[in-house]
């Protein structure tokens, strides 16, 4: 039961944040938007460092001086799978107008969900994985550290959902059309997840490639997009400021619950 809750604890997070669509009148404003950027990304950062890489080096202290060459080969290739699926997925993200991906005719709110699609692919490997390691009794990670992975990726999930849903509000769409846009947005982490939990078996040879394999995918996500956006136009500093929140936030509860 608690494995279950766990995997749903992001998901509830954006279909929270997508609710603000049925309280808030207007957009998000740019410097609350910002802020709200940073803190993700920070949020991102703190878990993909102590909750991911950390425990990915600790289970490889076998291979002693080497221990670190799991976490580097699992660390580049998330890298260069989202990198592709970067690529190859047609996706829009806030405030653009030229698409990303291979050309498509699809509604600009389908690629909007699309872009945060893409964050969350990993963010769901990333709680399967470690729910996977929690049910293969690694002592290397504890079922509070992954609660506290879920409980932060939901954190960061609460302000994704609200900038998905409330820009397509005022775009014409219906709060309850914008809502279930929002809320669809982070089904697919559960879902990643899921999957990954059916493939406990296999993953557990894996797993500190696997842990650090999702931290690459979340880095990315990152540098690529959350930072950029952050800290485009006036009043940068709001972004870093967000930053420095989500990420000693993610560290005091990874730290504190583990």
């Amino acid at each position: 039961m608690y494995i279950i809750l766990g995997l749903l604890i992001p998901f509830i997070g954006t279909t929270l944040g997508a609710a603000g669509v049925f309280f808030l009148k207007n957009r998000i404003s740019p410097l609350i938007q910002k802020c709200l950027l940073g803190f993700a990304s920070g949020v991102m950062i703190a878990a993909s460092v102590w909750s991911l890489l950390i425990p990915a080096i600790d289970m490889s202290a076998n291979l002693e001086k080497l221990s670190f060459i799991p976490a580097v080969v699992g660390f580049a290739f998330g890298i260069v799978f989202l990198l592709l699926m970067d690529k190859l997925i047609p996706h829009l993200h806030l405030d653009s107008e030229k698409p990303e991906g291979i050309k498509s005719s699809l509604k600009k709110s389908t690629m909007l969900v699309l872009a945060v699609t893409l964050h969350n692919i990993p963010e769901g490997m990333a709680v399967g994985v470690v729910f996977a390691g929690v049910m293969t009794n690694s002592s290397d990670i504890t079922l509070a550290g992954a609660f506290a992975l879920a409980i932060g990726i939901a954190i960061q999930n609460f302000p994704e959902g609200a900038i998905i849903s409330l820009p397509l509000k005022t775009e014409g769409r219906s709060k309850r059309k914008a809502f279930l846009y929002g809320m669809l947005s982070g089904i697919v982490e559960p879902i990643a997840a899921f999957i990954t939990i059916l493939l406990t078996n296999f993953i557990v040879p894996l797993l500190p490639y696997l842990l650090s394999f999702a931290a690459g995918a979340m880095v990315y996500v990152v540098v690529e997009e959350l930072i950029p956006e952050a800290s485009e136009g006036e009043h940068s500093n709001i972004g870093t400021i967000g930053f420095a929140v989500g990420f000693l936030i993610m560290m005091t509860l990874d730290v504190a619950l583990s």
